[in-house]
C-alpha cells in the first residue's frame, strides 16, 4: 500500500512517536519521516536505531522515483518538490485500503471440480460396463445354450436389428462432421438452412412412418409430424432474431481458424461413442434373455443418454478453454492439454451439468409456454408466473453458460453458473443471451440427423423385417441425435465464449460493437426481444 502525498510526523517526544508508529502499523497505514531534519531538533537521547534510519534518508537520492518506507517493505513514489513544500502544512491523510479477493482467480487451477458428481459418474460407468459385459455374455449364451426358438429369435435380432443400428451410428458421425464443417464455413446460410430443413425432414419422416399403416409406426409418425409443426412455428417466431444471431455466430467462429487441431477432441470422443454404442446395442439384445427386459433397456437408455451428454460437455469445456484463453489473455493454448484437463479436473462439472442442464432447460421451456398460454384466467396467470419465477431462479444457479467459467477458471458448476449470470446482469446482457438461438440450432441439427437416420433405417427395415420398424426408428433417431450433438458442441462453445468473455471484459480489443449496438437498439425500443419472460400484460380500457 502506498501514500499519495508526503506525511509530516511532529515528534513531540520519543514515546509519542513510537505510539503513532505502532498505531499506523495496526491500521495498515504507511508513514514517512520528516525529509528535512534540522540539526538542532535532533535529540541527544535518540537511540542508534532511529539514527540509522535518519542517516539512510539523508543518503537517498532526491530524484530517485522510489522511496523505502520506515518499518515496512512497501515502496512509494517520491513526491515532486512542490508537493514536498506543501506537505508541511498538511495533516495526516489515511489512504483507502485496497480490497483483496479471498480466493485469487487463476487460469491454471489444479483442483478437481464437483468431486461428488465425478464419483457418481465413475461409479455409474463401472456399473454400466459390468452390466453391458454381463448382458453381452447372456446374449452369447442364448445363441449357444438356449432352445431352438430362443436361438432363432436372437439370430433374427442380430440379422435384422444390429446392422441398421451400426449403419445409423456410422451415418450419424458422417452427418455430424458435415454439419460442423458447413456451419464453420457458411454460418449465415446454415443457420437458415437448419431451421427449415429440419422442419421438412422431420415432416417427411413422420409421413413415411404413417404410410406403413401399422399402429406402432403411426404413433411414432404422428410424433414426428407434431414436432415438425412446432418447428415451423418456432422458425417463424424467431425470424427477427436470425440476423443478429448469424452475426454473432460468424464472429464467434473466427478464432477457430487459429487452432487447426480444435476438432481433434471431437474425433476422439465420437470414435469412443461409436465403440460404446456398438457394445451397448449388444447389451440391449442380451437383455432380451434376462429378467425384466423393459426395465433393463430403460436403464441402458438413460445410461447412454448421460454418458453421451458428458462426452458432449467434455468437448464443450475443451473448446471453451481454448477460445476463452484466446479472448481473455490472447493465448494460443494447446488443445490436447485442454482436452486432458477436461477429462480429469473438470470432468465432475461436466457430469453435474450433463445431469441437470437438459432437465432445467426443458422445464424452463415448459414454464415459458405456460406463460404464453395463461390467457385471462387468474389462476393460470398465478401458476404460470410462479412456475416461470421458480425456473428462472433455478436457471440462475445451473445453466449451460457456466462451462466457459468452468473451463477457464476451474470453478464448480453452481458457482460458475451464478457468476456468469451475475456478469450478464451487470452488463445488461440478459435479454440478449436469453434470446440467443444457438442452442436451439444445435438441438435442431441433432433432430435433423436423427430424422435422416429414421428415413433410411425405416425404409430399409420395412423391406427386411417389418415388425422392427417402429423400434428401430426410435432407436436410430436417438443415436443420430446424440452423436450429432457431440459435434455441434464446437460452434455452441464458441458462441458461449463470445458472450461470456465479452461480459467479463467488454473493452477487449478482440470484440467489436456488435453487442453494444444491440443493447442500444433494445434500450431505444427500435428492436424488441419477445421472449415469454419479457411479455407484458396490458389491461383493457
Amino acid at each position: 500500500m502506498g501514500a499519495t502525498e508526503p506525511v509530516v510526523v511532529e515528534k513531540e517526544n520519543e514515546t509519542e512517536a513510537e505510539a503513532k508508529k505502532e498505531e499506523d502499523l495496526e491500521k495498515g497505514e504507511v508513514g514517512v519521516e520528516q525529509r528535512k531534519v534540522q540539526s538542532n531538533d535532533v535529540n541527544n537521547n535518540s537511540n542508534d536505531h532511529e539514527e540509522s534510519h535518519l542517516s539512510s534518508f539523508h543518503r537517498l537520492n532526491p530524484t530517485n522515483p522510489l522511496r523505502i518506507v520506515i518499518n515496512s517493505s512497501t515502496r512509494v513514489a517520491t513526491p515532486s518538490p512542490a508537493q514536498s513544500q506543501r506537505s508541511h502544512t498538511h495533516t495526516r491523510s489515511t489512504p483507502t485500503p485496497q480490497q483483496e479477493h479471498p480466493h485469487p482467480v487463476t487460469l491454471n487451477s489444479r483442483r478437481y471440480t464437483n468431486k461428488i458428481s465425478l464419483f457418481l459418474f465413475v461409479l455409474h460407468m463401472f456399473l454400466a460396463v459390468v452390466l453391458v459385459c454381463f448382458l453381452v455374455f447372456k446374449g452369447v449364451q442364448g445363441l449357444i445354450q438356449e432352445s431352438e426358438s430362443t436361438k432363432r429369435k436372437e439370430k433374427n435380432v442380430l440379422k435384422y436389428f444390429l446392422p441398421q443400428v451400426e449403419a445409423a451410428s456410422f451415418m450419424s458421425i458422417i452427418l455430424a462432421f458435415i454439419w460442423q464443417g458447413a456451419i464453420r464455413k457458411w454460418p449465415t446460410f446454415m443457420l437458415h438452412f437448419i431451421l427449415w430443413f429440419t422442419f421438412v425432414i422431420s415432416l417427411a419422416a413422420g409421413v413415411l412412418l404413417i404410410c406403413f399403416q401399422k399402429p406402432a409406426t403411426d404413433g411414432v409418425g404422428v410424433c414426428f409430424i407434431a414436432f415438425a409443426i412446432g418447428n415451423g412455428l418456432y422458425a417463424c417466431w424467431v425470424s427477427h432474431r436470425i440476423k443478429f444471431c448469424c452475426k454473432v455466430l460468424s464472429l464467434s467462429l473466427q478464432p477457430v481458424s487459429k487452432f487447426p487441431d480444435l476438432s481433434k477432441p471431437t474425433y476422439h470422443v465420437l470414435g469412443a461413442g461409436f465403440l460404446w454404442i456398438s457394445l451397448w446395442i449388444l447389451a440391449v439384445i442380451g437383455a432380451l434373455n434376462f429378467y425384466f427386459p423393459p426395465l433393463i433397456i430403460i436403464a441402458l437408455v438413460l445410461s447412454l443418454a448421460w454418458t453421451t451428454e458428458v462426452m458432449r460437455n467434455v468437448v464443450n469445456i475443451t473448446v471453451s478453454r481454448v477460445i476463452a484463453l484466446y479472448y481473455l489473455r490472447g493465448m494460443q493454448s494447446n488443445t490436447q492439454f485442454c482436452f486432458l484437463r477436461a477429462l480429469t479436473r473438470n470432468l465432475g462439472s461436466a457430469c453435474l451439468g450433463s445431469l441437470f442442464v437438459p432437465a432445467i432447460e426443458a422445464l424452463r421451456i415448459v414454464a415459458r409456454g405456460l406463460n404464453l398460454l395463461e390467457g385471462e384466467d387468474e389462476f393460470m396467470f398465478c401458476c404460470a408466473h410462479c412456475c416461470l419465477r421458480v425456473m428462472e431462479s433455478i436457471f440462475r444457479n445451473g445453466n449451460g453458460w457456466a462451462y466457459v467459467q468452468i473451463a477457464a477458471y476451474g470453478k464448480g458448476f453452481v458457482m460458475a453458473s451464478q457468476y456468469t449470470w451475475a456478469l450478464f446482469e451487470k452488463e445488461d446482457m440478459v435479454s440478449i443471451v436469453d434470446s440467443d438461438i444457438t442452442s436451439s440450432i444445435c438441438f435442431l441439427t441433432g433432430v435433423c440427423s436423427g430424422s435422416i437416420c429414421v428415413i433410411v433405417v425405416a425404409a430399409w427395415t420395412r423391406t427386411v423385417h417389418q415388425s422392427f420398424t417402429a423400434t428401430l426408428s426410435l432407436l436410430t433417431f436417438f443415436i443420430g441425435y446424440l452423436l450429432t450433438r457431440i459435434a455441434m458442441a464446437v460452434p455452441h462453445a464458441c458462441v458461449s465464449c463470445y458472450y461470456v468473455c465479452y461480459a467479463e471484459n467488454p473493452d477487449n480489443r478482440l470484440f467489436d460493437k456488435t453487442i453494444k449496438d444491440r443493447q442500444a437498439l433494445l434500450k431505444t425500443g427500435r428492436d424488441v426481444v419477445p421472449t415469454p419472460r419479457g411479455i407484458r400484460r396490458y389491461t383493457r380500457t
